[in-house]
């Protein structure tokens, strides 16, 4: 037995063993060094819990390389399955409103690679967009950005200002969407605020918080503290891991 904690249930391990399953039907594959569940369990254990191929290879009694094949074809059944910007709106459209928020996630890039630069954070990282309904629930995130592209930005090349526009559906954003017109809400800048524009910013700050609780949600899937792959490999891993989460609640 792998000598890992992993606090997800039976479910999300049968989901994924599932879809793996059905992967290796379609490939004619014969024999694998793990089964289906062990190879599930290799995959969760390293995006739930941050653990090095190396680590992994040891406690799954694999190669290295092994380990990393089989976990790069897990993280490519998960993300395939992510749905679309337009196929998360079906189910947006049916919320009172949703909060956008952006979030760096951190990687091990060097100073010199000024496009995963974020002069916000002071640090490198890819910028992601998250989409949140009232409860604080993770509905969509988009594909990664160099982390020096602002929140804005993002979301307009992303198309989901637009998205929102179209279904006239109320979103809550802080002062980095400012411009964003539309449905976008964002807070009123500038110190000297009249009393109801201050009311209205403390109104819209306990909205906008509940959106924390999906920033927390993808934190506690511990690879995405630190990124040690291919930037090229980001935005599927962040797909793999709506995919499960989705499948874990």
């Amino acid at each position: 037995m792998y000598p890992s904690s992993i606090d997800l249930s039976s479910r999300t391990l049968r989901y994924l063993a599932g879809h793996l399953t059905s992967r290796r039907q379609e490939t004619g594959t014969r024999w694998r060094r793990l089964t289906p569940g062990r190879q599930a369990l290799l995959a969760l254990a390293h995006l739930r819990c941050g653990d090095t191929y190396a680590q992994l290879a040891a406690g799954f009694g694999i190669k290295i390389a092994t380990a990393f094949r089989y976990i790069r074809e897990a993280v490519d059944v998960l993300a395939a399955l992510a749905p679309s910007l337009a196929e998360a709106m079906k189910t947006i459209q049916m919320k009172a409103f949703v909060i956008l928020d952006g979030t760096l996630l951190p990687i091990d890039r060097i100073a010199a690679d000024t496009p995963y630069h974020s002069g916000k954070h002071k640090r490198q990282g890819m910028n992601v967009q998250v989409l949140t309904d009232p409860f604080g629930r993770l509905l969509w995130a988009s594909p990664a950005l160099p982390g020096s592209t602002h929140d804005l930005t993002a979301a307009r090349h992303h198309g989901i200002t637009e998205a929102l526009a179209e279904a006239d559906l109320k979103c809550w954003a802080d002062k980095a969407y400012q411009g964003a017109g539309g449905p976008v809400r964002v807070p009123f800048r500038g110190r000297r605020l009249k009393r109801w524009k201050r009311r209205h910013n403390t109104t819209h700050a306990k909205i906008r918080c509940l959106g924390e609780r999906t920033m927390a949600t993808l934190k506690g899937w511990r690879l995405l503290r630190k990124l040690h792959c291919s930037t090229n490999r980001i935005t599927d891993v962040v797909k793999a891991v709506v995919v499960l989460h989705h499948a874990s609640t």
